[in-house]
């Protein structure tokens, strides 16, 4: 189960545009906390807590505490609009999340094994079709990270979704297909330093053909 973090914030009184940019005026970054059937809460949080963890791997499949005033309530990141010059947060997006709540989120995968692989040892490459997966999970069951062996994989193998061991009552939002999260490519720099003295040579008779003669203007 992931480690919760708590998140400090202020509630604010007034929404719009308007109370928005006073909040960013007063060094606060404005947010909504919404869902669980409830009024969405208007809020403020410091941006220097944003910005950490935000930098920090997995924020949008991240459970945290959210304290508003001494009131606290778990919360998924849904979106974060960044100023379109700084990068910075300008706004943040929650959703309130029970233990049963059951959500779609984005969760990052992991490699291991690359040293028992035998297409990498000979030089192959790893050919990384999907960096993060989505799942379809209960709220409190949602992995820090998915995990995907390379061990034993040689040049054309791959590695597919049902390799990979999902927490229990998660599935893939993609269910039809049982689709590829990587691969062991062929080694291309080797390819490519063999095909280029051949491409010369090939070269080389027929721009001696378009070459003036010694003379001839």
């Amino acid at each position: 189960m992931q480690e919760i973090t708590t998140i400090a914030a202020q509630r604010r009184e007034r929404a719009g545009k308007g109370a928005a940019r006073a909040t960013r005026r007063e060094g606060s970054v404005p947010g909504v906390v919404y869902g669980d059937g409830k009024e969405p809460a208007i809020i403020a949080l410091d941006p220097r807590v944003v910005e950490r963890e935000m930098n920090r791997a997995g924020f949008f499949a991240r459970i945290y505490e959210l304290d508003v005033g001494g009131e606290k309530e778990r919360v998924l990141a849904r979106d974060v609009q960044l100023h379109p010059v700084t990068d910075r947060p300008v706004h943040v997006d929650f959703l309130r999340v029970g233990a049963t709540t059951r959500i779609r989120v984005f969760v990052p995968v992991q490699f291991q094994g690359q040293d028992r692989s035998p297409g990498l040892k000979k030089g192959g490459v790893l050919n990384v079709v999907r960096h993060e997966i989505e799942l379809y999970c209960a709220a409190d069951a949602i992995p820090d990270i998915l995990t995907a062996d390379l061990s034993g994989l040689d040049i054309h193998d791959s590695v597919h979704i049902s390799h990979i061991t999902l927490p229990a009552g998660a599935k893939p939002v993609i269910g039809d297909r049982d689709f590829t999260i990587a691969s062991v490519a062929a080694p291309t720099v080797a390819a490519a330093e063999e095909a280029a003295p051949a491409a010369a040579a090939a070269a080389a008779p027929a721009a001696a053909a378009k070459a003036p003669a010694k003379g001839k203007k």
